[in-house]
């Protein structure tokens, strides 16, 4: 009996991020796992607030349908051209003007950027819905699969794209979506995963041939260290080019504007890297 009593004693002081699974809390931020459940909404805000670009940019929008009859937000830059293309994908909340805004932030730095929706239509307002919408996709990889790859065939069908170079970019649950399209066998240019969830088989990894970029913090309790490690050695085995970058005492969804763990100062690095990265790779 003593022994169950301190062992209960040992579990009730453990976070709540460490008894649930990544389902359960990926995409909340500090203090807000409440009984296990992620209970906070997002709250509008955006990265706009942080790169204060978008009164400046020079792009065109637009809704299309991409291939799956629902549509995606398409940014481009105005002036005439051939550019590369960028699929971007969202975090666990779906499509929403934060998605749209770094769309178009994106845009005016030279890409053709087409956010993908993979939520069908449906976008969260609570982290409840987040959760179910999330892990539909997650249980149904193939669907998520097929919409992103219509989404580079649509993209490489552009007269103004060049088709040898598109890359993909997520966030959350969209770095992890992010990395399954490149393990799908679908050939892009560059794979970039901000603080999504790993794939780390040899044997899976190994359908990469491009460079691939990865953005992680530190306390992110939902990715270990370890698992970044062993990701990293593995593409280092593979001979698979790669960028992988661990920011010290963040956690995860630490360039998600509506959290409380948002870390601008991280964001606006991590965002220089991507740039950097995607101009070396696409340009």
């Amino acid at each position: 009996m003593k022994k169950w009593i301190i062992f209960l004693a040992i579990v009730l002081t453990l976070p709540w991020s460490l008894l649930y699974s990544e389902e359960d809390h990926i995409g909340c931020q500090d203090g807000e796992i409440v009984n296990g459940k992620c209970v906070v909404a997002p709250s509008g805000a955006s990265n706009k607030d942080l790169f204060n670009r978008l009164d400046s940019v020079k792009v065109v929008t637009a809704e299309v349908d991409y291939g799956m009859g629902i549509p995606g937000f398409i940014a481009k830059p105005k002036e005439e051209g051939i550019f590369p293309g960028v699929i971007l994908i969202h975090e666990w909340w779906g499509l929403n003007e934060n998605i749209k805004d770094m769309a178009k932030i994106l845009a005016d730095d030279g890409y053709v950027v087409l956010a993908v929706d993979l939520y069908l239509g449906e976008s969260a307002e609570t982290s409840e819905k987040a959760k179910l919408l999330s892990s539909n996709a997650r249980k149904n990889p193939e669907k998520s699969i097929e919409n992103m790859k219509q989404a580079v065939s649509y993209l490489r069908s552009l007269p103004y794209i060049n088709p040898d170079k598109v890359a993909s970019l997520g966030w959350c649950f969209g770095g992890q979506q992010s990395l399954n399209l490149a393990i799908s066998g679908e050939k892009l240019a560059a794979t970039i995963i901000y603080y999504g969830s790993l794939e780390t088989s040899k044997e899976k990894l190994s359908k990469i041939s491009w460079p691939v970029l990865g953005i992680f913090g530190e306390t992110d309790s939902s990715i270990p260290l370890s698992t970044i490690a062993e990701f990293r050695e593995n593409l280092d085995s593979l001979g698979i080019k790669n960028e992988i970058y661990v920011y010290p005492g963040v956690g995860h969804a630490f360039a998600n504007p509506s959290g409380s763990r948002y870390a601008p100062k991280q964001t606006l690095d991590a965002w220089d890297k991507t740039i950097r990265f995607l101009k070396q790779n696409l340009k």
